[in-house]
């Protein structure tokens, strides 16, 4: 398991997307607003899980999606200047236990398995309860009205 004790944001797919997604423009000017601050300070991080996610979405899934070289561009970008998480057999079983005991669906799970184990303790995603914790790792929705990045760090 990579641990990058610098990393103290674990970002879900929905905010990186959000920054491409044109059709959404407040939330587009947020997502790349947290982005930037994450990547100045070289706190944030992201999973090997949310990169794949991020090529699908981009690609295939917004009102105007991205060519797939200019998403692979996107992907190179990020492997090289932000933390990235390996998926391992440990944040797989990890997440059975967050779908089994939490009701979790498998895919957040892993979110959530994700940063737990790599000992980050907020995750920015629009999709989990915004402000519950789950044995130690609190769900922040960015792009809430109150949202502050440095009330979160």
């Amino acid at each position: 398991m990579k641990t990058c004790m610098s990393a103290k944001i674990f970002v879900d797919t929905n905010v990186m997307v959000y920054a491409y997604d044109r059709s959404e423009p407040e939330k587009q000017e947020k997502a790349l607003q947290v982005l930037e601050f994450l990547a100045k300070r070289r706190i944030g991080a992201i999973s090997a899980q949310v990169l794949a996610e991020f090529f699908v979405t981009v690609t295939r899934k917004i009102q105007q999606p991205l060519t797939a070289e200019l998403a692979y561009q996107r992907v190179q970008n990020y492997l090289a200047s932000w933390t990235v998480l390996d998926l391992t057999g440990l944040i797989i079983i990890e997440a059975s236990r967050g779908v089994r005991e939490y009701q979790l669906s498998y895919w957040d799970a892993q979110i959530w398995a994700t940063a737990r184990l790599n000992q980050i303790n907020i995750v920015l995603s629009e999709d989990f309860n915004p402000g519950s914790t789950l044995e130690g790792v609190s769900f922040v929705n960015p792009f809430d009205g109150d949202f502050s990045l440095e009330s979160v760090i």
